[in-house]
């Protein structure tokens, strides 16, 4: 049984039957059974269970969960409010700021952010405790292209935000004729100054969703 918020539970039914999602919940049973696992096992379908599938106006795409100790809580960049902001999160502030202006908050949970329609995706949803990319090509990756597909498909005018190699390649999934899509370096500070910093895609966001009757996201 997955655990997961009623309207996405609904939209992804077929996914659950398949035999790769039914092989993929075994593993990660056995994962939080073996190991220490993150995030917290509540917490897998977090994204989910804060923005429902008829509440999606923006998907930012992100690779693995953070594998320290009390910084994952299901959200791409997003850390709990004990945790010091990581670097990349603190990029991705400073673009805020210098894109919209505001002052950038002093910690790293975006649970607000999701409460508005903003889909905070992870492609994995779970990892190993200090172990980088060690639930990648178990299954998850099916799942979460899936949830990117039927978003494309059935819905419009929604905005894809992908950062960095891997997320860009997520473009084949998109129909960009229904929605906008905007690719930009990692904001990590290995890449942020390649092509993250002034890329303005949340003033671009704003105006692509007020254009289309949509609320703009309070970034801040």
């Amino acid at each position: 049984m997955v655990r997961i918020e009623p309207s996405w539970k609904e939209a992804l039914a077929g996914e659950f039957e398949h035999p790769y999602f039914k092989k993929l919940a075994a593993f990660v049973r056995g994962e939080y059974l073996a190991e220490k696992v993150f995030p917290p096992p509540k917490y897998i379908f977090h994204a989910f269970d804060l923005c429902p599938y008829d509440a999606v106006k923006v998907i930012l795409l992100g690779q693995d969960p953070y594998h320290g100790a009390g910084q994952a809580h299901g959200l791409c960049f997003s850390v709990t409010e004990r945790v010091v902001v990581p670097p990349s999160l603190a990029n991705i502030y400073k673009e805020i700021v210098s894109d919209i202006g505001g002052n950038a908050p002093r910690d790293g949970n975006l649970e607000g952010l999701a409460r508005q329609g903003v889909l905070l995706l992870n492609a994995t949803l779970t990892v190993r405790a200090h172990e980088a990319g060690s639930h990648q090509g178990r299954g998850w990756e099916d799942f979460t292209d899936a949830v990117i597909k039927k978003l494309s498909d059935e819905k419009e005018h929604l905005v894809f935000l992908l950062w960095g190699n891997y997320a860009k390649k997520k473009n084949a999934l998109i129909d960009s004729e229904k929605h906008l899509v905007l690719p930009a370096a990692h904001p990590s500070p290995l890449s942020a100054h390649n092509g993250f910093f002034g890329c303005r895609h949340f003033s671009q966001t704003n105006a692509y969703l007020t254009n289309h009757g949509k609320t703009p996201i309070r970034w801040l």
